[in-house]
């Protein structure tokens, strides 16, 4: 793998063009809708156009550039970025990071929910210029259905395409700048921050301008969770050639709305995006900008189920199916969520059903996602060993910007932030209900001496009076260390009723802070009789143990460590291989009386979660016609405390 992303590093041609088609979609549609949102239903005058471009050129600076581009995409985990790898950087500094990490990645998820409407929308929106009656909600509907039925099927064939596409949008959004920049070249001046502060100190809507200027950054999350598939030099150069793009357009946008100095003009009718384009390029202008709109909601769909497979490494969301569809790296699709943002980009459709009215639910979770990058962003600098006080200035200068934009944006609250506030808040109930649980449960296992259960292993495995149950017999165990192993295994094999086999195998998975490491350690507990395999999987790498227990496996068998052969006399003979079997061992809570209140309501939520989660060993890709499932009951109270008396 390393390797592999050395590659990535590389600049190359075929590098920029990748990151121009996959990374850019949010970023790069937001003209569509940024200066509609900016200038609302407000008298157009040269305050507000000039101090709109000023906002957005100083935030595409502060924010994409400064913050993103040159700062966090530093903070490259072997290669991966997004807010999970950052978090699997920093998270042996401090406990609570959890809750930033966790915060964050609700909101990017929520932000998967309402990008795609929004920029579909704000696209096809603009046929009502050419075909003023058309019913462009059932047309939107009908894109976003067929975007998520097509995703079963693998995109890295369609996504060939989208670097060619971008290139082509970026390109014409920079020359349909340019035209009109040409008829009032001093538009340049809008650049000079003077008025972008002046706009903000005098317009009594400041805060609300600030909540529309947002939108145009709204993409900048994206630029470092693709880093994995771009690498940090494509990202760094593409960047600039896009900015430029995107800066030209929004003058071009704003020579054309000074032209209507003094009006007050329906923007929703009138969007300046397809006003600076000629009438006969019109319709071939809206087919690119529908076709990018796809794009970016496809961005941000791959992302949301890259962002699901991490958090349940993680043990952060609940199991899930997981399909690779194709062969491309970090190609996936996971069913369950796939449906739900389907339904729930649909739902923003039939709810909000103009892209205007969207504008007011969008941005403010994204706000939040970049603020909990902030404060992450700034214990990796710690841990790179920069000096105190520019760790101090870079969070003193984003949390005061992202806080007044949050401000900003909660302004819209009613209008319709409630909505992705209101998913991200459940999204964030899931996360941290399954994490909290786990380890509550994990509190109440109980962990043996092994050594202790050396001999009577040894002997039950060598006593034909004891029926075989398997020639080699797997336990799953989440024992940290080979000395130890819960005692409900140990009461498993001896008490439930006796396990005899050849070979005790004890398996073990440890989620690594890299992506994609898979490496294993064996230790011969007792040469061949008991043997724990130690798996070191990095949080991207598919966990299919059924697989790299029986690699595993092989590797010792080759190098003479162990015998699997049958020890029947006839298989013995033949030389064939004696059977597997694993046994999952679920712990089901108990008496939960001496559980907190909030604990007890954390553990029910957890109870229904679980109904919808995929089992343990279907988790860890066990073949099921060799697994045994136990449940064994999580004691919460020890029966030595409890007190009863006999009466004769």
């Amino acid at each position: 793998m390393s390797s592999h992303h050395k590659d990535l590093q590389k600049l190359t041609a075929a590098g920029l063009l990748i990151s121009l088609g996959i990374i850019y979609g949010d970023i790069g549609t937001s003209p569509l809708y940024v200066f509609k949102a900016i200038v609302g239903g407000h008298r157009i005058s040269e305050a507000l156009v000039l101090g709109g471009v000023s906002c957005i050129f100083w935030t595409l600076t502060l924010q994409t550039t400064i913050k993103y581009v040159v700062i966090t995409l530093q903070a490259d985990n072997k290669g991966e970025g997004g807010i999970f790898s950052l978090f699997s950087l920093v998270r042996r500094r401090a406990k609570w990071l959890i809750v930033p990490a966790v915060l964050g990645g609700c909101a990017l998820l929520a932000d998967g929910i309402i990008t795609p409407p929004i920029t579909i929308s704000s696209a096809i929106e603009g046929l009502h210029t050419v075909y003023p009656n058309l019913p462009t909600m059932s047309v939107v509907i009908a894109i976003i259905a067929g975007l998520f039925f097509i995703q079963q099927f693998g995109t890295s064939l369609v996504g060939k395409a989208f670097g060619p596409i971008m290139f082509l949008w970026f390109t014409m959004m920079g020359v349909l700048g340019i035209i009109y920049i040409t008829q009032m070249p001093w538009v340049f001046k809008a650049l000079n921050p003077y008025y972008a502060y002046h706009l903000l100190s005098t317009d009594p809507a400041a805060f609300t301008i600030l909540g529309a200027v947002f939108l145009c950054t709204t993409g900048a999350e994206a630029l470092y969770s693709d880093l994995g598939h771009c690498g940090r030099s494509n990202i760094r150069i593409s960047w600039i050639y896009v900015k430029a793009c995107l800066i030209l357009n929004y003058l071009g946008q704003a020579v054309w709305l000074m032209q209507h100095d003094g009006q007050i003009l329906d923007l929703n009718k009138l969007n300046p995006f397809y006003q600076i384009m000629p009438q006969q390029f019109l319709i071939f202008g809206i087919g690119i900008a529908t076709v990018a709109a796809i794009i970016a909601s496809q961005a941000l769909i791959s992302g949301s189920y890259t962002l699901i497979s991490e958090a349940v490494r993680l043990n952060l969301w609940p199991k899930v199916k997981i399909n690779y569809p194709s062969e491309q790296k970090g190609q996936l699709y996971v069913p369950s969520i796939n449906w739900i943002m389907c339904a729930g980009c649909i739902g923003v459709v039939l709810l909000f059903q103009h892209s205007a009215e969207m504008e007011a639910a969008y941005g403010l979770s994204i706000t939040v996602a970049m603020l909990m990058t902030t404060i992450l962003v700034s214990k990796f600098l710690k841990r790179r060993k920069v000096p105190g006080y520019l760790i101090n200035l870079f969070l003193a200068i984003y949390l005061l910007v992202e806080g007044i934009f949050l401000y900003g944006n909660l302004r819209k609250f009613v209008d319709g932030g409630w909505f992705t506030l209101s998913i991200g808040l459940i999204l964030f109930g899931v996360m941290w209900s399954w994490h909290t649980a786990r380890r509550i449960r994990n509190r109440y296992v109980k962990f043996v001496e092994i050594e202790d259960y050396y001999d009577i292993l040894k002997e039950l495995s060598d006593d034909d009076t004891v029926p075989k149950y398997s020639s080699q017999l797997v336990y799953l165990t989440s024992a940290n260390f080979n000395s130890e192993v819960e005692s409900k295994i140990i009461y498993s094999i001896l008490q439930k009723q006796p396990k005899r086999a050849d070979v005790y195998w004890l398996v073990h998975v440890d989620v690594m802070d890299e992506p994609y490491t898979r490496d294993y350690e064996v230790d011969f507990l007792v040469p061949n009789k008991l043997i724990r395999i130690d798996f070191k999987l990095g949080f991207r790498v598919e966990q299919q143990i059924n697989l790299l227990f029986r690699k595993v496996v092989e590797d010792l068998v080759k190098k003479g460590e162990v015998d699997i052969t049958s020890r029947y006399k006839s298989l013995n003979k033949r030389k064939i291989v004696g059977d597997f079997r694993f046994v999952v061992i679920e712990k089901v809570l108990s008496r939960s009386h001496s559980l907190s209140f909030y604990e007890r309501v954390i553990m029910a939520v957890y109870a229904q979660l679980k109904k919808v989660s995929i089992s343990e060993e279907r988790g860890f890709g066990l073949d099921l016609s060799f697994v045994t499932l136990e449940k064994v009951p999580l004691m919460l109270t020890d029966p030595e405390t409890v007190v009863i008396n006999r009466v004769s």
